[in-house]
């Protein structure tokens, strides 16, 4: 019952689960600059990146999004445009990644 009286007060007080619910939020993900900022090379709208050579993402399948996202973590993905993301691609988890990758498959 404790336990139960507990899980009620977090929810009262909005602590806990938020920023679960906000930590899988994918359009919230790819915008923030704390976790790599994707749009900051590939647009707000994934549609719109900075430069010609770095790819469109919005409408890409989620499963080979979130894919990429881990060769290029790994290095199993390491031609010359992943060098960037590399750096970036660890300051998310893996939910996190799938979360942006279904975001920019929603993306038309």
């Amino acid at each position: 019952m404790k336990k139960l009286t507990q899980v009620a007060v977090a929810i009262a007080c909005g602590i806990g689960f938020a920023s679960s619910a906000m930590a899988l939020d994918g359009a919230a993900l790819y915008l923030d600059a704390t976790k790599g900022g994707c749009s900051a090379c590939h647009g707000k709208d994934a549609k719109s990146p900075i430069m010609p050579s770095y790819p469109k993402l919005a409408g890409q399948n989620a499963d080979y999004a979130f894919n990429q996202m881990k060769d290029i973590q790994s290095g199993a993905r390491s031609n010359g445009m992943t060098a960037a993301m590399k750096g970036i691609t660890h300051l998310t988890t893996d939910e996190e990644k799938k979360a942006i990758a279904q975001w920019l498959s929603e993306q038309k």
